[in-house]
């Protein structure tokens, strides 16, 4: 069998900048391309200590030390963390793109007959890494960037009414502001059934509101307490009923912005 230094040589080269700029990209470490260059660089050559015979062990040792050096010159040496951080990020992304790598390998390089497969056909490996690589890495780098401010606005909510405490998923949108007319107590929004029917039975009030698309009357009452996960406990607060289902999975209520202000 021939093995083209050259071709594995360029072949790490691209697979390394790729996951470097990926890594660079979802934990804004804003490393210039000149770094990352040099970071590839590293890695393309040092695959060449992997053709030494080692046993699995050491192997798995130099692999680890190996990543080490990349990410320390590609984006510095900070403290522990830093480093750490970089390194899992690198491994995740690492593993995501050499697993779509291997399932369309499997998918396209072999065939099968019932269930006996064959190899038949050229591997798609270079292909794959320097035209398909770049848009899967873009994909995931957008929608873990999504995902992160996603979660940065969720809050787990512990509502206190006289006899019970009901526990919701909570987002913060910075849209809602409302404000009750009478005592300017900021109200927060569900759809949450328990609470409906909570006050259905209890005396409400009603706090206009104005949308982009609407504007109406939505029924409310006022609560003992709350508490919101990395806020802490809210007084004076009051909870709007809206018959309109949260469209957002997983949310039970909609927090009001201005609790912020009092972090």
């Amino acid at each position: 069998m021939k093995i083209y230094i050259d071709l594995i040589l360029f072949l790490n080269f691209a697979f390394d900048f790729i996951l470097l700029l990926t890594v660079s990209i979802l934990l804004k470490r804003h490393a210039t391309l000149k770094r990352i260059f040099l970071g590839s660089l590293i890695g393309s050559i040092t695959i060449l200590v992997l053709f030494i015979p080692f046993t699995t062990i050491n192997l798995f040792i130099m692999k680890i030390l190996l990543s080490i050096i990349i990410i320390t010159i590609t984006f510095g040496i900070k403290d522990l963390k830093y480093i750490l951080t970089n390194l899992l990020y690198f491994y995740i992304t690492s593993i995501l793109l050499g697993g779509f790598m291997y399932y369309l390998n499997i998918e396209f390089s072999y065939k099968n007959i019932g269930m006996i497969f064959y190899h038949k056909g050229l591997s798609i490996n270079y292909i794959f890494i320097l035209i398909t690589s770049p848009i899967i890495l873009y994909i995931y780098t957008k929608e873990m960037k999504k995902l992160k401010e996603i979660n940065q606005n969720h809050y787990k909510v512990d509502i206190y009414l006289k006899d019970k405490i009901i526990k919701l998923n909570g987002f913060m949108d910075t849209g809602n502001t409302l404000l009750d007319p009478y005592k300017k107590r900021k109200v927060i929004i569900t759809s949450n059934n328990e609470l409906n029917n909570y006050i259905n039975e209890n005396n409400f009030f009603l706090v206009p509101y104005e949308t982009i698309n609407q504007t109406g009357l939505l029924k409310c009452i006022k609560v003992d307490k709350i508490y919101i996960e990395k806020l802490g406990i809210r007084k004076n607060i009051v909870i709007g009923i809206t018959k309109e289902k949260i469209k957002m999975n997983g949310i039970d209520c909609i927090l009001n912005y201005l609790l912020m202000e009092e972090k």
